[in-house]
């Protein structure tokens, strides 16, 4: 008895997930893929901070 009311209520969540339209900041949004193409590599922060370049200077 009580199955048409709970798929009722999930019915009425999914429809208000589907129509929801959130207000977009369209600046922090351009900001934000602005600095994920700046940086492609995201091992390079660490490649700089360990990587020791005097251990392969003697090898050649």
């Amino acid at each position: 008895m009580g199955r048409g009311r709970q798929k009722a209520k999930h019915t009425k969540v999914a429809r208000e997930l589907k129509y929801f339209s959130p207000d977009t900041n369209l600046s922090d949004l351009e900001r934000e893929l602005a600095a994920k193409q700046a940086s492609n590599d995201p091992w390079a922060e660490y490649a700089d901070k360990y990587n020791d370049d005097e251990e392969f200077d003697d090898e050649e």
